[in-house]
């Protein structure tokens, strides 16, 4: 017989030999009263011709009955105690407390039929005197425990248990003790006279004392929202209570906001629904894309959009601008995620900032089109303002990006300490940047902050799309001293394509992509594809290769990969000294914008064999859009 489908019947009464333990009786237990057992046999008359085997047989399994019931005390006591070293509960639920929380009232219709014993999760009456698993706690049910193991093991049997049904999960009205005995005879179901009783929530055997305050709550939830009606396949659990509470204000103040974008009195059904698929779901779809449940293995979409929306609200406030919900979910990850192994984090601790390598290459365009090909690419840009007046420069040419983009300016100031931060000259910095924003009728942010500069722009380059920085200081031939430059590093780390500005603005209408295949260039191309489809601007692919014996290979993949997109580009296959070709090469076709990877080593590779990006950093006289 499969184990599995073993039903409580007296035949499969277990049967096994004593062993030591069985001589060893718990301390609350009181020796078995067998001869008063005796005597009420033969007292009541039980069986209709005295037998003294009979008899004997019947006074032997008591006696082990009570054996039985005295190791499933032992049992309970020992789980009971391993239940509280691990902080979890042993408890069976109390109906009534869960009857109180769905707000529910009991059937009448029932049914007989077998349930699987592991699904009773509560009692009535009882739910103090059994664990989770119906160990009896009590000593005094000794004679009654053992009067059921008796009968279960005779010819008679015992009756069907009653049972309230709510979900998956069942609880006991009658026949506790019937269903402890079951449980120690290893038995899967069990017979019962099952009453359903309809709730909103429904249960499952894994439902837990503690879970009481959460049903309660997603049960008031879906009297307010009628989502179990309206939406019957959405799973808006969570794990935490005093979540739904907050849940509920979301949809209160969309539908404010509706009603007044409609100019009419919204039913409150009609908003939670237009709250959940324009709102929610949108969040949990980008969830789902992005893969962020797996780094919250104990966690629902539900609570992740609450998270996402806390973590938005702290977010925008410290950093005073509207940050994508992408950008949202890959900082929780980064923050709190389960993401990153032991070797990982040591790696982080023992190297230098300076010479991190950053975010893997391509990271931010699987983060920003993992939910489809965006509209638009740039919908935010982050430009640090120097206060000097070559500073602004890089926000002039932001606003050529901005206009075509539609984006919006995040300038950033960043200072050492708070005394410069409150200085009028740094606050009048705000009202400049505003005036220019408003003059090319863009939309714009200004914050003053507090650190290192390299660092700060990192950190802060994670919320946006683009970074537009003005190149003061170009950097010279890199030596292993100057390792930690601040514009190396923000080339290096920084975790979004920089548009580097020269002492000047152009239109950018006029694009040169540097390509040779490597990663860095990948995210060249792609960028570049953009840029000729969306803004319609000519583009020239050029591959510098210094090998005498160059082949096309190159060429002709981002020519394919190109033409798939809609972009007609022309090609240049040349060799010789990349910087210098590709500065003439620009110059000849009048391209104002040149477009390339970034470093493509570490620094300290860089450091040995020369880098071609520091060489057009310092001699190129058009903007340079650098990728990762």
């Amino acid at each position: 017989m499969n184990s599995s489908k073993l039903k409580y019947t007296p035949d499969h009464a277990a049967k096994r030999a004593p062993t030591s333990a069985d001589s060893q009786p718990p301390v609350d237990t009181p020796k078995p009263r067998v001869a008063g057992y005796r005597n009420r046999l033969a007292k009541g008359r039980i069986y209709t011709s005295v037998n003294e085997n009979m008899l004997e047989q019947d006074l032997h399994n008591y006696s082990a009955a009570i054996q039985d019931f005295q190791r499933a005390r032992r049992q309970a006591a020992l789980k009971t105690l391993i239940a509280r070293l691990k902080g979890e509960s042993n408890q069976l639920l109390s109906f009534e407390q869960v009857r109180q929380a769905l707000k529910i009232q009991t059937a009448t219709r029932r049914e007989l039929k077998e349930i699987p014993l592991e699904a009773i999760i509560g009692s009535v009456g009882r739910y103090t005197d059994f664990t989770r698993e119906f160990l009896p706690l009590e000593s005094a049910d000794a004679e009654r425990w053992a009067k059921v193991k008796v009968a279960a093991s005779g010819l008679v049997g015992l009756p069907p248990i009653e049972v309230y049904q709510i979900g998956e999960a069942y609880f006991v009205k009658d026949g506790n003790h019937r269903v402890s005995v079951a449980r120690q005879s290893g038995a899967k179901f069990i017979q019962a006279y099952v009453t359903p009783v309809q709730s909103r929530v429904s249960l499952s055997p894994d439902t837990q004392p503690d879970d009481l305050i959460l049903i309660a709550e997603y049960n008031n939830f879906l009297e307010r929202t009628h989502f179990d009606e309206l939406l019957p396949e959405a799973d808006l659990r969570v794990t935490l209570p005093g979540q739904y509470p907050i849940l509920l204000e979301h949809i209160d103040v969309h539908r404010y906001f509706m009603g007044l974008e409609e100019k009419r009195a919204i039913p409150y059904q009609e908003a939670a629904l237009h709250w959940y698929h324009h709102v929610y779901l949108p969040v949990v779809e980008l969830i789902r894309a992005l893969g962020v449940l797996h780094h919250f293995p104990e966690r629902t979409e539900t609570d992740l959009y609450l998270w996402i929306s806390r973590h938005r609200a702290d977010l925008e406030e410290q950093l005073g601008w509207h940050i994508a919900d992408e950008y949202v979910l890959t900082d929780l990850v980064e923050t709190y995620g389960e993401n990153k192994s032991f070797p990982e984090k040591l790696i982080e601790l023992i190297i230098p900032d300076e010479l991190k390598s950053g975010t893997p290459v391509g990271a931010w365009r699987e983060t920003r089109t993992t939910s489809g090909q965006p509209q638009r690419l740039f919908q935010s840009i982050l430009v640090p303002i120097n206060g000097l007046e070559d500073g602004w420069h890089a926000l002039e040419q932001a606003l050529v990006v901005a206009q075509r983009e539609g984006a919006h300016l995040l300038g950033m100031h960043i200072v050492p300490d708070e005394e410069q931060r409150t200085s009028p000259q740094v606050q009048q910095l705000g009202d400049v940047f505003a005036e220019r924003c408003r003059v090319s009728n863009i939309s714009g942010s200004f914050g003053i902050h507090i650190g290192e500069v390299a660092e700060e722009i990192c950190n802060h380059a994670r919320f946006t799309d683009l970074v537009v920085i003005n190149l003061s200081h170009p950097p010279r031939s890199l030596t292993m001293k100057k390792l930690s430059t601040g514009f190396r590093r923000i080339i290096q780390q920084c975790p979004r394509p920089i548009l580097v500005t020269p002492q000047t603005e152009t239109p950018l209408d006029h694009a040169l992509l540097a390509y040779d295949g490597s990663p860095k260039a990948e995210e060249a191309l792609f960028l570049s594809a953009y840029l000729a489809a969306k803004w319609n601007i000519p583009l020239w692919v050029v591959s510098v290769e210094q090998n005498p014996e160059p082949t096309p290979a190159t060429l002709e993949h981002a020519r394919a990969y190109l033409h798939k997109r809609g972009v007609e580009a022309k090609t240049i296959f040349t060799t010789g000294n990349p910087a210098s070709r590709l500065l003439e090469i620009s110059q000849e076709q009048h391209c104002n914008l040149l477009i390339l990877g970034g470093y493509g080593h570490s620094l300290i590779v860089e450091a040995v064999m020369g880098n071609v990006v520091d060489a057009l950093l310092r001699a190129s006289p058009i903007p340079m859009l650098v990728c990762h």
